[in-house]
């Protein structure tokens, strides 16, 4: 039976020093929904038969066929915690009652989005790691971002069955396989920390690290195991928690402890902790009937008349539940380890919110405050089952929402003290997310995580909510995965045109990190992260969103123009009415740079003069340029840069919004192909203009400077930059030469291969052009018989070798054929095409 009610729930949101936002985070198939089922078994959402097996946080059909989890699903929980526990919270509770918002994400890579979408709300999170594969690349990856974002990690190590059942490890090997993963997990946390959050390394004897089987739903953490042998030695459990773990011998024949093993004492993890875990699996898997009765009489586990009729595994899983309850354990872990709503925000405010530390509104998140002004961000859209309405998802960072009030919706784009991308408008209703099913509740106060009806018309994937005039914005997440696959879609049937129109701006609502461009040649087109992100979205919209049987294109990769050198000579372009001329170079920026700007580490909102010392002393920039950027592009956010480089050239001012305007236009559409440009820097040297304003417009500016910048561009020796995918594969010994086959035909390249010690699988770490991506599993399973596991992310853009306006070239040719794709002439414009002679 449920053993809450929403009304307790409700109750228990007042109380904000005794919630828990956490989320789940993992490498895929690391075990995460099924360590859920655990948890939501134990608030008796679900049967504790079923948990493991269930996966009641997998809510989508294509969840359940494919088994892998690829939405993340919100889900609130209430948990009483023992009264003589709550004297181990290291931080102000109220009574011993605890409400926990549980987001369980997904772990393949394609999601990444889903993920951050996930940690953003949360305050605290379980990252969970396969005790026989170890710490992956993508636990590494969302690991990095949560630390980004200040979230605090506590650790499971997962499907300690395995160990146990599959590889029949001794004692101390599985001792050593755990001290591996977590110091694995400890290096990566220690690289991106941050100071502000202390230290946040994971250790067993402070009880932040648990050891879990989620299939077979038990768990434990040495806090556990201290609990029961301090009421048998009578000493102190926090005295005792440290003996458990590291170099510490328990001599039973002298009663003493020592830190070495001479005379063959046992380790005291392996004596106390593993050895009765040991024995249950030895004695029920080798059916040794006759000691099983006397071991659980030993342990104090009562089993009924029918569970004692089992025998084997399911007997294995019946005792070790009631042994380690895995709900109890990690349950417990999760309130006393991460920190409440009240104790996060104090640090995260810093990395949540744009405007001054000192504002009204960032005073009300840093104390969590239910009564100060409304600040919510909503992190993602959720689909609700009335077609094309949305769940506003999102956190309470203060105040109180509730329906009727008129609140102001703040999109990404909007700057105080104007108009553009907000609106106000009232809630209409607010709502607790359940997992599968929703409740509605009056209202919800500061520190928890909300969905809200109503709000979906005014936002697109994510924004603020306020009711202060002042407030700013709440920083923009940023994915660590960007669309590079597209594919261009149409309707088989020509009248279903309005339908696909509707149904791809859905598309874009639900999902953090898709895009849909509608370009100029008329092509419909969507991108995705990754080949299965990209057939995740298209399946939606051709079933859920728009309703409408699609034709699809073969996945194209988006590529990125840049430049090799400095432009050969100066560009100039005259305006059409040959009274102005401006006169620009182009030269490539560093590619430190450039990832400096897309990770937002250099953007435009920066004070001039902090970021100018910045390059200077960094990149080794010129002040004087530096402090005259006038604006980055494309979207003003983007890795080119456009400044000022003329000495007193009168006017210049009065042009700037007509050459940002024509800078942002052909940094969005390249000179070789229509694509993006990426990593270029112009230089205005100089311009002359016409003595009346009337004769230097937008209208006579805006081409000229859009010429003149292709030109410079075109003089720079341009090539393409092709998006790279990092690969990890894991995969035996016995198949290796497989793996480096399908590479060599792909033009991938192995750097890395290790292998995981104690285990006969290595992890080979690759570069993989995307644009060689598309079938590259099926290859790869082809040509290892199915042994190896690959999992691809974006990494980096590579330039292309060679000068793009050489005719004959590969670049050359790349370029031609996607302006054949895009209905352009096929030929690359020549310099004189642009360049207007004197």
């Amino acid at each position: 039976m449920v053993s809450f009610t929403v009304d307790e729930i409700r109750a228990l949101m007042d109380k904000s020093t005794n919630i828990r936002n956490m989320s789940v985070i993992a490498h895929v198939d690391h075990g995460k929904s099924t360590l859920t089922d655990s948890l939501v078994s134990k608030a008796g959402i679900i049967a504790g038969s079923k948990a493991g097996e269930m996966r009641f946080t997998d809510t989508r059909q294509d969840e359940i066929d494919r088994g892998i989890t690829i939405k993340s699903t919100a889900i609130s929980m209430y948990f009483p915690l023992e009264k003589d526990d709550v004297a181990d919270i290291k931080q102000k509770t109220d009574g011993n009652e605890f409400l926990i918002n549980l987001i369980d994400s997904p772990g393949h890579v394609d999601f990444s989005s889903e993920v951050t979408a996930a940690l953003r709300v949360t305050d605290g999170a379980l990252v969970v790691v396969d005790c026989v594969e170890g710490v992956c690349v993508q636990t590494e990856t969302v690991l990095r971002q949560s630390l980004g974002e200040r979230v605090k990690p506590v650790l499971v190590i997962n499907k300690v069955d395995r160990a146990l059942l599959e590889l029949q490890v001794s004692k101390e090997d599985l001792y050593q396989s755990f001290c591996r993963t977590i110091e694995s997990v400890n290096v990566i946390v220690s690289t991106y920390n941050d100071p502000a959050l202390g230290d946040v390394q994971v250790y067993p004897d402070q009880g932040t690290v648990a050891f879990a089987s989620g299939l077979h739903g038990w768990a434990f953490s040495l806090r556990n195991f201290a609990g029961r042998y301090s009421k048998k030695f009578g000493v102190d459990k926090s005295k005792l928690m440290p003996k458990l773990w590291g170099d510490n011998y328990f001599n039973p024949k002298t009663k003493k402890w020592t830190k070495s093993g001479d005379g063959g004492l046992e380790r005291a993890f392996n004596m106390f902790v593993l050895d009765p875990i040991f024995r249950i699996f030895d004695s029920i898997m080798n059916f040794k009937k006759d000691q099983i009765p006397t071991l659980l009489e030993k342990l104090e586990i009562k089993l009924t008349n029918e569970e004692k009729d089992l025998e084997g595994k399911p007997l294995l899983k019946t005792v070790m539940r009631k042994f380690l309850p895995a709900g109890d354990a990690l349950l417990e872990m999760i309130v006393i380890n991460l920190p409440s709503p009240v104790t996060a925000q104090r640090y995260r405010v810093e990395t949540l919110y744009e405007g001054p530390m000192d504002d009204e509104s960032a005073i009300a998140i840093r104390d969590c405050d239910p009564n100060g002004p409304l600040m919510v961000y909503i992190s993602k859209m959720v689909p609700t089952s009335d077609k094309g309405r949305f769940y506003a998802f999102g956190r309470v960072f203060a105040g109180t929402v509730r329906s009727g009030p008129k609140v102001r919706i703040q999109g990404p784009n909007f700057v105080p003290g104007k108009k553009d991308d907000s609106v106000v408008k009232s809630i209409q209703r607010t709502v607790l997310m359940m997992g599968r099913s929703v409740e509605a509740i009056e209202d919800c106060p500061a520190g928890n995580i909300v969905g809200l009806v109503g709000v979906d018309q005014f936002l697109l994937k994510s924004g603020t909510l306020t009711t202060s005039e002042t407030a700013h914005n709440m920083k923009v997440m940023k994915f660590s995965v960007s669309p590079v696959v597209q594919v261009a879609v149409e309707c088989k049937n020509a009248a279903d045109l309005p339908k696909l129109v509707e149904g791809l701006k859905r598309l874009s609502k639900s999902d953090p990190c898709v895009k849909t461009t509608l370009a100029e040649t008329g092509e419909i087109i969507v991108a995705g992260a990754g080949e299965l992100h990209l057939e995740i979205c298209l399946n939606d919209l051709e079933n859920d969103h728009a309703g409408v049987p699609l034709r699809r294109s073969d996945p194209v990769v988006g590529y990125r123009e840049t430049v090799t050198m400095e432009s050969s000579m100066i560009a100039l372009s005259k305006s059409q009415n040959k009274h102005n001329r401006l006169y620009v170079k182009a030269e490539p920026l560093d590619e430190e740079l450039s990832r400096d700007i897309e990770e937002g580490r250099v953007t435009p909102r920066d004070d001039p003069k902090i970021r100018a010392r910045f390059l200077a002393d960094t990149y080794g920039w010129d002040v004087t340029d530096a402090r005259k950027i006038w604006t980055f592009g494309p979207d003003t956010t983007g890795p080119n840069v456009f400044l000022d480089g003329s000495k007193g050239v009168q006017y210049m001012n009065e042009i700037k919004d007509s050459v940002v305007a024509a800078f942002q236009w052909a940094t969005k559409e390249g000179a070789l192909s229509e694509e993006p440009m990426r990593g270029i820097r112009f230089n205005i040297l100089d311009c002359t203009l016409h003595a009346d304003a009337i004769h230097r417009g937008g209208g006579q500016i805006i081409p000229t400077a859009r010429r003149v910048c292709y030109a410079a561009q075109l003089l720079a020796k341009p090539t393409l930059q092709e998006p790279m995918f990092l690969v990890e594969i894991a995969v035996p010994e016995s198949a290796q030469g497989g793996v480096y086959s399908v590479m060599n035909v792909r033009r991938g390249q192995v750097f890395s291969a290790e292998q995981r010690p104690g285990t006969p699988m290595y992890t080979l770490k690759a570069y993989l052009p995307v644009a060689e991506s598309f079938g590259f599993n099926a290859a790869l399973r082809e040509a290892t018989g199915g042994q190896a596991f690959p999992q691809a992310v974006f990494d980096h853009w590579e330039p292309l070798n060679g000068d793009a306006t050489e005719v004959g070239s590969k670049v050359n040719d790349l370029a031609v054929k996607i302006r054949t794709r895009k209905g352009l002439k096929p030929d690359v414009p020549a310099i004189d095409y642009y360049y207007d002679k004197l």
